[in-house]
């Protein structure tokens, strides 16, 4: 894939498979705004949403968390809790060298600090977890690009 300086709506939507509708509900919501909102043009129409890859990578992350079963509350939440207790936006936590990484276990998210520190994102991230055991359940979060579905040839009707 070749990166672009802004990516519309429509482009974002096939790339993280999220729907126009849910990239409109998020930008109204606060989820996360696009670099260059829509807004009114002269002819009465509304221009598209324009992202950066910063932001599609953000939204390629948040789209895997909603489909693993995180609620739109939760993403707010994440999104709050990088922010306000580790200083970091999504993108440097997952994969833009950032002093803290997420990490996923399939239904706990988790931040590790540069320094080897665990916390529980969204149930005590103010308190450090003790880790003992095995560290290879966890899984680092990262963005991905949803494959391209190929389109099914219709076979020929049988006489």
């Amino acid at each position: 894939m070749r990166l672009k300086k802004t990516y519309g709506s429509r482009e974002v939507a096939a790339l993280t498979g999220l729907t126009a509708r849910q990239l409109q509900l998020w930008d109204a919501g606060g989820l996360l705004t696009p670099t260059i909102p829509s807004h009114k043009t002269a002819a009465g129409g509304y221009t598209e949403r324009r992202y950066t890859p910063i932001e599609l990578f953000e939204l390629l992350v948040l789209a895997d968390l909603r489909r693993r079963g995180f609620s739109v509350h939760q993403l707010h939440q994440i999104l709050r809790i990088l922010r306000e207790q580790f200083g970091q936006r999504l993108f440097d936590a997952t994969g833009g060298g950032g002093s803290v990484q997420l990490l996923i276990d399939g239904r706990e998210l988790y931040a590790r600090t540069a320094s080897g520190a665990f916390f529980n994102v969204l149930k005590t991230p103010m308190q450090p977890l003790l880790v003992i055991g095995n560290e290879g359940l966890l899984k680092e979060l990262r963005g991905s690009v949803r494959p391209k579905r190929r389109k099914r040839l219709k076979k020929p009707a049988r006489d």
